[in-house]
């Protein structure tokens, strides 16, 4: 099932960046069936807002590394060493490195045994006043636990909660928790805490 919030249809084009919002489909590769999320952001947003943004809305808990890629730019915790240079993603915006024109980039989470995540432009609207920024507005389907093991160890899980009787289902059921849905995308818990997240982002800027 996906899930879509209401009245977010028949969004005018911006007229600038410092007065757009970008629509992004937010997609986890390799999972099947799909894992995604239309998110909703000011083009002005920190790239490190987006990080916390992806995190809530996927619902992982920030405990690895992660870095966005745009074309050879890497952007996240920064670090040089060699050829390799990720440049600080709390100082480069949507806007700085031009998103809306390239129209896609790649985040990348818990390096190891981790989570790719595909961000497309869909589209560019003018701000809406009075609409919540950054909001998730569609998703399909929970997302991946962020500690399971990566994508074959996330595919394997999901095929052993499927015998729920079996013993390594147990297990699995055990680690996961009693309300773990691998079918519910919690759109009103998402933005809740999104919500939460700017209210409390306001608060330190006063």
């Amino acid at each position: 099932m996906i899930y879509v919030l209401e009245g977010q249809q028949g969004a005018q084009a911006g007229k600038g960046p410092a007065k757009r919002a970008l629509v992004l489909l937010a997609r986890v590769l390799g999972c099947e069936p799909v894992i995604w999320r239309r998110l909703v952001v000011r083009e002005s947003m920190w790239l490190h807002q987006l990080h916390d943004t992806i995190q809530i809305a996927f619902d992982w808990f920030d405990y690895q590394t992660h870095e966005f890629a745009i074309g050879a730019a890497r952007y996240g915790n920064p670090f040089k060493r060699d050829e390799i240079v990720v440049e600080d993603d709390r100082d480069v915006t949507l806007a700085d490195i031009e998103l809306a024109a390239t129209g896609q980039m790649f985040y990348r989470y818990h390096f190891d045994e981790g989570w790719t995540v595909e961000l497309r432009v869909e589209k560019t609207e003018a701000l809406k006043r009075g609409f919540s920024y950054p909001s998730c507005v569609a998703g399909e389907r929970a997302g991946p636990p962020e500690d399971c093991g990566g994508i074959e160890a996330y595919n394997d899980m999901l095929a052993c909660i499927k015998e729920p009787h079996t013993e390594i289902a147990q297990e699995w059921r055990e680690w996961l928790g009693p309300e773990y849905d691998a079918e519910r995308c919690d759109l009103d818990a998402i933005n809740k805490t999104l919500k939460e997240r700017s209210r409390l982002a306001e608060e330190k800027r006063e």
